[in-house]
């Protein structure tokens, strides 16, 4: 970094350090109500060095995501909370409309026993279930991965192929087309069918749908947050079963709704 470089590093770490400190006190100024809003003081979105993450603007991070170094996210694809992606020694691609589910890890690998440089690779429509680690792999278009399995480095799902819930699949397995496998050490169990394939895509258009859901409830202000919640609190249902809002739609909340200044 040459001395210019230096120069607009320090004007712009002051300037930050400038908005944290009004920021900590403009919520000393709000007093208990800075618990109720829907911001977050996490950062989702983070550099390392040079590198830094480009999400298209139409997919959906979760507030507490973790989402760091060089990571491409695709168009209308779903990082969910709690999930860390780490682009750090090696790249990290996702494509579009994939979903990458709660409390999940995906890493690289800068080098291993094989000397084998790994980046991962996530194609389109692809979902990964909960809590998943994907680590310097490759998952072709329309892949699933279940909840709780582990990918290790050099690993190949093809597409449309499947790894069930929990199986952990050794270094540079590669898993074909259309197949199930599961289990520790994960192996092949059976071929999937028509309707099952199927389904992957669908799965994929399902959680970009409720991704956008997140997404805007996530940008509501906190006066029409608390709006929303004295207007269903004044017409729910007195025997405490339900909590809505008869005959009151989300569009008429949100056109009622305190307007930001």
């Amino acid at each position: 970094m040459g001395t210019i470089g230096r120069a607009f590093y320090t004007v712009g770490f002051w300037i930050r350090e400038t908005g944290q400190a009004l920021d900590r006190l403009g919520s000393r100024l709000q007093g208990n109500y800075f618990f109720q809003e829907q911001l977050s003081r996490h950062r989702p979105l983070m550099n390392v060095y040079d590198k830094f993450p480009v999400v298209h603007r139409d997919a959906f991070v979760a507030p507490s995501a973790s989402i760091t170094g060089d990571v491409h996210v695709g168009h209308g694809s779903s990082i969910w909370y709690g999930c860390v992606l780490r682009g750090d020694v090696n790249n990290i691609t996702i494509g579009s409309r994939t979903n990458i589910q709660d409390n999940t890890l995906v890493h690289v690998a800068k080098s291993n026993l094989s000397g084998k440089v790994l980046p991962t690779i996530i194609g389109d429509n692809v979902t990964v279930g909960h809590s998943a680690v994907l680590q310097g792999c490759t998952v072709e278009d329309e892949a699933f991965i279940g909840m709780g399995a582990t990918l290790l480095d050099g690993v190949y799902i093809e597409k449309h192929a499947m790894v069930a819930a929990g199986a952990l699949v050794r270094q540079n397995t590669r898993i074909p087309y259309g197949e199930v496998w599961g289990g520790n050490p994960a192996r092949f169990l059976r071929k999937l069918t028509e309707d099952e394939m199927a389904f992957f895509a669908q799965s994929a258009i399902n959680y970009s749908n409720l991704a956008q859901a997140h997404a805007a409830e996530n940008e509501k202000e906190l006066d029409a947050t608390e709006f929303e919640k004295v207007v269903r609190k004044k017409f729910a249902r007195g025997d405490g079963e339900h909590d809505s809002v008869p005959n009151v739609s989300d569009d008429v909340l949100l056109d009622k709704a305190p307007k930001a200044s």
